[in-house]
C-alpha cells in the first residue's frame, strides 16, 4: 500500500507518435506507468463512488471487447456485475495483506 507521502510525483504525458496519455506515478521504491484506459477506469471508479449518494464500491475487470467504439482498444476495463459488499470484503482483504507485508518488511529493516 502506498500512502500519499510515498508518492514523489505524478507525470502525465503523451509519448511522441502516440495519441493517448500515459500516467507515470513515481513512488519511493518504483515507478508505475499506466495507459490512458487505466487512468480512465480509475477516474470512472472514483466518480462513480464519490458522486453517488449510496454506492460504496465498484470493480472494473478486464474484458475483450469485439464490437467497440472507434479508437478503443480490444481489452477494456469494464464494470463487473458484483455485489458491493463482496467488493468491499475483497478490498479489505487486499488492504490487510498489504499491511501485513509492510509490517514484516519494517520488522526486517529494524532488525538490521
Amino acid at each position: 500500500m502506498y500512502r500519499n507521502e510515498d508518492v514523489l510525483r505524478i507525470v502525465a504525458f503523451i509519448p511522441p507518435d502516440h495519441y493517448h496519455i500515459r500516467l507515470a506515478i513515481e513512488f519511493r521504491d518504483q515507478v508505475v506507468v499506466v495507459h490512458e484506459a487505466t487512468v480512465a477506469a480509475i477516474a470512472r471508479a472514483y466518480i462513480d463512488i464519490v458522486t453517488h449518494p449510496t454506492k460504496r464500491a465498484v470493480e472494473f475487470q478486464q474484458k475483450h471487447v469485439v464490437e467497440r467504439k472507434q479508437g478503443y482498444a480490444q481489452h477494456q476495463l469494464v464494470e463487473a456485475e458484483k455485489d458491493e459488499n463482496r467488493i468491499i470484503e475483497y478490498g479489505i482483504e487486499l488492504l490487510k495483506a498489504s499491511m501485513e507485508r509492510d509490517s514484516k518488511n519494517s520488522t526486517k529493516v529494524s532488525r538490521m
